[in-house]
């Protein structure tokens, strides 16, 4: 299989951060993870690069990198305001119009917009920067609460974090649930967070440590074969639906139900990607109770079908071809 190329534009001063979420979900090789993606870095000159770190990194590739990318990221851009050189808007259009993904994370969403390539379109960033986005650019429909939006050719993350978030989302898109996991458990991180989730919790009141949501989780990942319910969700917390609901607010930007379904869903695309099952088992494996059940969940979820998905991201797995007994 030949590797996606990923070519991220840097400018300065440059985020480190956001850099090296790119670099690390795109260009860090893992041995217990098969390679998917060529990482490069590129510069609108080659040479040395000032970062907000306070030490100057080195870019070996000019804009001439972009001509060869499958997927362009942008990791930060600064000054957002100010247009980016003629050059750079050029090369980043004509990567859009040759077919090139272009992903900006965190303020890069300013150079994409300053390109017109989020013009009319969804689009996020930083919290603190969404007024200013929206403000700037008039005609982008700025989503200031989400995680990130991805539309296919396009995708801007919001701040920090949720590049790494989009990330792994869009290695997700690429190559499937199971290869995405393997990377975030290599950079021990929880695996996917849907890019609806709000960018930052409600404050929280002062509370108590066995007020965390983490043994609830950790118990109901184990039990997605089961026929669970927020109901059973909140008795075994020990606490009402109504102050389950807002911790799962608090701690997650989430309802309850949303987050099982979606951890729900998760195990699926696990299921048809590594193993054989029929559909129908997988349904039952993962508490979607039936396959039309499971097919309806995931085409709203997905915009496709079970069969197609495994058709797509299979790896040619033969495991529990068997009914053995609930998954564990």
């Amino acid at each position: 299989m030949p590797l996606h190329r990923v070519v991220a534009l840097v400018n300065a001063p440059q985020s480190t951060f956001e850099l090296a979420c790119a670099a690390e979900v795109f260009g860090t090789q893992r041995p217990e993870v098969p390679s998917r993606y060529d990482f490069q870095v590129c510069a609108r000159q080659p040479g040395p690069v000032a970062t907000t770190a306070g030490y100057a990194m080195i870019a070996d590739h000019g804009l001439k990198a972009l001509e060869q990318a499958d997927t362009v990221v942008l990791p930060g851009w600064e000054p957002m305001t100010q247009a980016p050189a003629p050059s750079v808007l050029e090369a980043l259009r004509a990567a859009h119009r040759r077919g090139a993904r272009i992903v900006s994370l965190c303020t890069g969403a300013f150079a994409l917009a300053h390109a017109g390539l989020l013009d009319g379109r969804r689009a996020t960033t930083h919290w603190r920067r969404t007024g200013l986005l929206a403000k700037a650019f008039p005609g982008v429909r700025v989503e200031a609460d989400v995680l990130y939006v991805d539309l296919g050719d396009v995708a801007t993350s919001a701040g920090t974090g949720a590049a790494i978030d989009l990330c792994l989302h869009l290695v997700r898109s690429d190559h499937g649930a199971a290869h995405a996991a393997r990377v975030a458990r290599g950079m021990v991180l929880a695996p996917h967070r849907e890019g609806g989730q709000l960018q930052y919790a409600v404050p929280p009141a002062p509370r108590r440590a066995d007020d965390s949501l983490a043994p609830l989780l950790d118990w109901a990942a184990e039990r997605l074969d089961s026929a669970l319910t927020v109901e059973q969700l909140a008795a075994r917390a020990g606490v009402s639906g109504r102050t389950l609901a807002r911790r799962f607010a608090e701690q997650l930007g989430t309802s309850p139900g949303r987050w099982l379904l979606a951890r729900r869903l998760d195990a699926a695309r696990t299921l048809l990607e590594e193993t054989a099952l029929p559909v129908e088992s997988v349904a039952a494996r993962t508490g979607l109770s039936s396959a039309v059940n499971l097919r309806r969940r995931f085409r709203a979820a997905l915009g496709t079908t079970p069969g197609h998905y495994r058709q797509t991201f299979n790896t040619g797995g033969t495991r529990h071809q068997a009914e053995p007994g609930p998954c564990p």
